[in-house]
């Protein structure tokens, strides 16, 4: 038994020894030996050209070229198993090009012998009897038609439908069983059609006698049925009548287009095939039996590269389902910029392999181009009733999302008395189990379109893989397929619990001063937990995929324990690093997004990973720290902060007034609707804490929440500006008094004097301004 694809890659031979024959080789033997005998070489091409289509690989001679033994030749093309593979292409080729050449100079004959073996065959001996017979059908089709729309169509199905349809049908739930139904309905009216005739014709007809005729009717009832279900399918699939039912991306120009092309060229394939088992139940010779099938497929797959030629670009789209290439993920992106291409290799390859089959008077399999569409839509409607059956599964959680959604948006609205529009969410593309679910449905629906393909073309039967690396390789894509649904089941679970901790994403305004509180302790470790997953499914199905190819695991865990010795001894920083960021979440001495101090750097954490952390400092710059590397943590963005703010008066302010103002300006911002309730403890005066030349200092302070602090302290400073001009409490400048000894004055000094008294008072001033910094630190 040949497979399609060996068929494939002999009549790709074919053309080569066509222009190449093999009498040539005695030829080649003449030019570059002149000593030899003429007839010794062309008994030697006799021998070889014997050997050759006898699958004889060794052939012993004697000195004079004389063969010791003659080749046997393979009963009825029986293949050696000891030949290789090139050597079976090559006794194909030859055998191809033998039949095809007997064939070709037989069919002027075996087409002149078609007339008379219809005549034959016909009851009344002559062809116009089966004319009459497929032109008196389609009379009594068109009148079971006719009675079908007015009647049928009219006075159900059109109420049916108008009664049922709605002008916005949202999702599987609502258009599938609309579909559905409208394909079954539809078929019933085909049967009824059928059934008129019928009826019309055992009324005005006699009996069909003859078993020719009866099978000629019976073929022309059943490719009829079989268009208008085809045509009934694609209507189904892609609804180019009712574009808000249409589930497909297409545009209902495209979708009209799409729809005709397809339901014509399946007709034609239809017919194709009822007339190829027409003649050939008829008893035509073998050769005129191969011509009309080979002439009517080259016809067909004609008719599907100009299909896939002029719907391309519609179906790219549709595929990407109606986003940019850039848009969509590298698969998806892919297979709908090569779709088109291994489609046309596909029909190629199934009109060689047919080619082949007859010419040889193979056993012919199922036609690849009518199984091809059969797949197709089995694919389709497979895939449409898991996703129903999905949608309505999760519809009640759905529902419920979006209750949620709704409420949480006029809560919002009532808030801030503005209208809230939508957010615009990104998500991971499998954000929950529902999306899982529909892309594993869309993975198990190609997966069983590939199955039914390799086994029309015959893989995995041993000649093109052997079966035991056909049946490992399904092994290893099944438990890798597994895998895959394993890990983003955790993962989604995973990604849920952290949303319910209020999220992942810590927000974070570039040149903030940080110090707001962090993601929660769960949502800082569930991500190094997902991490985790992905480590052990990914080794995981390793150690199944390396046991299902044969290979002894048990070596590599006594490796694994000596790598990890090794690793312990040679890696002793990052091992040091990876306890010690154990250790401190456990701990629990920081989250993501707070922030914190470690010594040497400071700023909010963005990124956790095994061995090390990244904190981002409030002017930008990025810092990445080692576990091992920290001695001392603090931490800003736990409980409360106490704010304490400096503020220089003069000295003839009343201290105990501004105490009394500050304390009622505390009280007032704790009425505030914006940030009255940040407020921890309220602003209040601690009196005078320092006395300079020039000023008094005078501290308030207040106890907020972390990272409010920064809000609240511009509020306080600007309240506390008014409040003090209001007041006529003046804030001293700073100023530096120089004293100058023998009551000498300004015009008594040089340039020099002048210049050394500057800089002595410059100094002075910059020492003050970092003792106040250090002061505003603590």
């Amino acid at each position: 038994m040949r497979t399609p694809i060996i068929s494939f890659l002999t009549s790709i031979m074919i053309l080569l020894f066509a222009a190449f024959p093999v009498h040539a080789q005695a030829s080649l033997l003449t030019q570059s030996t002149n000593t030899v005998d003429q007839k010794q070489i062309n008994s030697f091409a006799d021998l070889m050209r014997t050997a050759a289509e006898s699958g004889v690989q060794v052939i012993v001679v004697d000195t004079n070229g004389a063969p010791l033994s003659q080749p046997a030749a393979n009963v009825d093309g029986a293949e050696d198993d000891g030949m290789s593979g090139l050597m079976k292409v090559q006794v194909s080729a030859l055998e191809f090009r033998k039949r095809l050449v007997k064939r070709l100079k037989a069919l002027p004959s075996a087409l002149q012998d078609v007339s008379i073996i219809l005549r034959a065959s016909s009851p009344t001996g002559e062809l116009r009897a089966y004319v009459e017979a497929l032109f008196w059908s389609l009379v009594l089709f068109a009148v079971g038609y006719i009675v079908e729309k007015q009647i049928y169509a009219k006075r159900f199905l059109l109420r049916y439908f108008e009664l049922r349809m709605k002008d916005e049908p949202v999702g599987y739930t609502e258009k599938l069983p609309f579909l559905v139904s409208r394909f079954f309905l539809r078929a019933i009216g085909v049967l009824i059609t059928m059934a008129v005739a019928y009826i019309l014709g055992v009324t005005f007809f006699d009996p069909l006698e003859t078993s020719a005729m009866q099978y000629t009717v019976t073929l022309i009832n059943i490719a009829y049925a079989g268009c208008r279900l085809v045509t009934l399918l694609w209507r189904m699939v892609l609804a180019p009548y009712a574009c808000q039912y249409r589930i497909s991306q297409f545009s209902n120009k495209d979708a009209s287009r799409l729809y005709h092309w397809l339901w014509f060229t399946a007709s034609v394939d239809i017919c194709a095939v009822a007339f190829a088992s027409w003649i050939n139940e008829l008893g035509l010779t073998y050769d005129a039996y191969a011509f009309y099938t080979a002439s009517l497929t080259t016809v067909v797959v004609l008719m599907n590269i100009a299909l896939i030629l002029v719907n391309r670009k519609p179906i790219s789209r549709a595929i990407r389902n109606g986003l940019k290439p850039e848009e969509t993920g590298v698969l998806n992106a892919f297979v709908s910029s090569a779709w088109s291409s291994m489609a046309i290799a596909y029909l190629l390859f199934a009109w060689a392999d047919l080619s082949y089959r007859l010419v040889l008077k193979l056993p012919l399999s199922m036609p690849l181009v009518l199984g091809a569409y059969g797949i197709l839509l089995t694919i389709i409607v497979v895939y449409g009733i898991i996703n129903y059956l999905i949608e309505r599964f999760f519809q009640r959680t759905a529902i419920m999302e979006e209750i949620n959604s709704t409420m949480q948006l006029e809560s919002d609205e009532t808030d801030t008395g503005e209208e809230v529009e939508n957010p615009v969410r990104t998500y991971h593309p499998l954000n929950s189990f529902e999306d899982l679910a529909r892309r594993v449905a869309g993975i198990m629906a190609f997966v069983a379109g590939l199955w039914a393909l390799s086994s029309i073309w015959g893989v995995g039967t041993g000649l093109v893989v052997s079966s035991s690396t056909y049946e490992r390789s399904s092994d290893i894509i099944v438990i890798m397929f597994i895998g895959y649904i394993v890990y983003h089941i955790f993962r989604i679970w995973i990604d849920s619990k952290i949303k319910d901790e209020g999220g992942n994403e810590i927000e974070m305004t570039p040149g903030d001063e940080g110090g707001a509180s962090g993601a929660s302790r769960l949502a800082t470790l569930l991500p190094l937990f997902r991490n985790f997953i992905l480590i052990v499914v990914v080794v995981t199905i390793g150690l199944i995929a390396l046991m299902e190819l044969g290979i002894n695991v048990s070596p590599l865990f006594a490796g694994a324990g000596v790598a990890g010795l090794a690793i312990g001894f040679g890696a002793q920083t990052l091992v040091r690093d990876i306890f010690s960021g154990a250790f401190f979440l456990v701990d629990d001495a920081f989250r993501k997004g707070e922030y914190i101090d470690v010594g040497s750097v400071r700023g909010t954490v963005e990124k956790i990973s095994v061995r090390s952390f990244q904190l981002r400092h409030h002017l930008g710059p990025l810092h990445t720290i080692p576990f091992g590397e920290i001695q001392v943590l603090t931490n800003y963005s736990r409980d409360w902060v106490m704010m304490k703010l400096p503020l220089r008066v003069t000295y003839d302010t009343d201290v105990e007034k501004v105490r009394k103002l500050i304390k009622k300006l505390g009280l007032e911002l704790l009425e505030d609707p914006v940030i009255g309730g940040n407020f921890l403890q309220p602003l209040k005066s601690q009196g005078v804490i320092e006395m300079q030349d020039s000023a008094m200092i005078i501290r308030v302070k207040f106890m907020t929440k972390p990272g409010d602090q920064w809000v609240i302290r511009k509020r306080v400073f600007q309240d506390i500006r008014d409040l003090f001009a209001r007041e006529g409490i003046k804030f001293a400048h700073r100023e530096v008094t120089v004293r100058l000894a023998d009551d000498k004055t300004e015009k008594d000094l040089t340039l020099a004097q002048k210049t050394a008294i500057a800089g002595a008072a410059l100094s002075g001033v910059e020492e003050e301004q970092a003792d106040v910094a250090d002061n505003n630190e603590e």
